[in-house]
């Protein structure tokens, strides 16, 4: 059993910035195991005072997937979250190389305070605890960008972070049972590397995993209030979709 909390489903920087809907990434509690993924503004007020509580002390790793400010800008201060102030060195860092060199986001004086600063790179596998984390390929996004699957002994779960579309996506992240999309536009744009609706209605059709969930949501998502077309969506892909919402929890 474990669950997947949905500190905010803002996608891209004018939901952020007007906070029409929150920014604080996605918390995951499998067995013993917490990560926090994508700590964008407010993830440390989400976890704190959301329902039920959670607690960064608990957390075995953070997981950032790019440098984009909607889901770097508190990875420091989770780090110290996590780690009492700096004080209990613990925990483990997963981030991608240029997070951490020219321009870095994650802070020289805070590395210290974890265990260990994994550089997540296509084709890399770890374990955490009893949990597999593969990282299938690298995304189109302008930036250095990587998703990942998370295979426990019962369920693989994968998640899609902001990329362009591009074929490779359905076989890197095939077999999973719960899939979760960042799609952020509610049609495609030119020039804009970022998922649309019909997107990622492709890659569900494709890769038919049992559930997929939808966040990180733009403003034309939101203007064509996306939630009101769940049935429609699981109908066109034959698959339940679910349309997060702030402060969500999902339970498998």
């Amino acid at each position: 059993m474990g669950s997947i909390k949905f500190l905010g489903t803002a996608g891209a920087r004018f939901v952020m910035i007007s906070q029409l809907r929150s920014s604080g990434g996605i918390w995951f509690s499998i067995g013993k195991t917490e990560i926090v993924v994508d700590p964008g503004p407010n993830t440390l007020l989400r976890a704190v005072k959301g329902k039920p509580k959670l607690n960064p002390e608990k957390l075995s790793a953070i997981f950032l997937s790019h440098r984009h400010i909607d889901h770097s800008c508190e990875i420091n201060l989770m780090i110290e979250a996590m780690t009492d102030g700096g004080f209990k060195k613990r925990g483990i860092v997963f981030a991608p190389g240029d997070c951490l060199n020219f321009d870095p986001v994650i802070l020289l004086y805070c590395r210290d305070f974890v265990e260990k600063i994994e550089i997540i790179e296509e084709g890399k596998k770890f374990l955490l605890n009893d949990i597999e984390i593969e990282i299938p390929v690298k995304h189109n996004h302008g930036v250095e960008t990587y998703g990942f699957k998370l295979k426990t002994k019962d369920t693989k779960i994968s998640y899609i972070p902001d990329t362009a579309f591009f074929p490779q996506l359905i076989d890197s992240y095939k077999d999973s049972d719960i899939l979760i999309i960042n799609t952020v536009l509610y049609e495609k744009k030119e020039n804009v590397l970022h998922l649309c609706l019909s997107e990622a209605e492709e890659i569900i059709k494709n890769i038919k995993p049992k559930k997929a969930i939808l966040t990180h949501f733009g403003m034309t998502m939101i203007k064509n209030k996306i939630w009101e077309k769940k049935d429609e969506i699981s109908e066109r892909v034959k698959t339940e979709v679910i349309i997060a919402n702030d402060g969500m929890n999902f339970e498998f």
